[in-house]
């Protein structure tokens, strides 16, 4: 048994198939978790957990679901509940984030009524629609659980360009809160995580590069420079993995205590 306890616990990680939600599927499944991994890309997560096999032999399940649609969801639980027969474990990840203006000038990247529906579907009523129907299961299975909701940095400090994100980063926070009040009385905690700047992937596109450069008035390049030049007292960015073991400790017995509450994980990143 490894020091977390994880052992025969179930997850369902939601975005799992790149960036931030692949690493959580991989530090989980190091410690012996089998995985529902969720994402809306079956090409990427159905080679995901076919990685995922063939590197640590266990039983793992891809079902592709748009967490923005409450029946793609309410699958997602069942197919879980049907392979595994529990669901211990739920890593609210998906998110999305299109940079854009709230007035821009020149009519190039404003905020539209389109883009703002597209981020606040995926990152709250997705978020919303999972905890959900996995607390619904949860509850009635009498085990109890663990929800970790995916924020950010930017939930709290705002961010120049991507103010729709920051919104419903910090909505995340309150939703973490208010959760952590309603469902602990049934055995279920709720907490959140919150990166700050990470070390490159490939949902950091060269077109959301351009779309958040424009928005700040500076090139992609002078924007990749700034990434390693903010004010982060640890001196460099964080990395994949270590949002990944945070999230794998949280869902353990061992941050049994740990309810309610939203960690940054940003190596000290502050405006100063």
């Amino acid at each position: 048994m490894t020091w977390l306890g994880l052992e025969g616990k179930v997850a369902i990680v939601t975005g799992g198939a790149s960036g931030i939600g692949k690493a959580v599927c991989q530090s989980l499944a190091d410690e012996g978790v089998s995985l529902a991994l969720a994402d809306i890309n079956e090409q990427a997560g159905a080679a995901t957990v076919n990685q995922l096999r063939r590197q640590r032999g266990a039983n793992h399940l891809f079902v592709k679901t748009d967490v923005t649609h409450r029946e793609s969801v309410r699958a997602l639980v069942e197919k879980t509940a049907e392979a595994f027969g529990q669901i211990d474990i739920l890593v609210n990840n998906a998110g999305i984030n299109i940079p854009r203006l709230l007035v821009d000038p020149a009519g190039k990247e404003e905020l539209t009524d389109q883009v703002w529906d597209t981020v606040t579907a995926v990152n709250l009523k997705g978020a919303f629609l999972c905890a959900q129907a996995a607390a619904r299961h949860m509850i009635q299975s009498g085990r109890g659980g663990v929800i970790v909701n995916m924020a950010s940095e930017s939930g709290l400090e705002g961010s120049e360009g991507q103010s729709v994100y920051a919104a419903t980063k910090g909505a995340v926070y309150s939703l973490t809160r208010s959760w952590a009040k309603e469902l602990g009385k049934h055995g279920i905690r709720v907490v959140g995580v919150a990166p700050g700047i990470l070390e490159a992937t490939a949902l950091r596109s060269e077109a959301y590069e351009r779309a958040l450069a424009y928005t700040r008035g500076i090139t992609v390049e002078q924007l990749r420079a700034a990434y390693q030049h903010v004010s982060i007292p640890l001196g460099r960015v964080g990395t994949l993995d270590e949002v990944a073991n945070a999230v794998a400790f949280l869902a353990s017995d061992r941050a049994g205590y740990i309810h309610g509450t939203v960690i940054n994980l940003s190596g000290g990143k502050s405006r100063a």
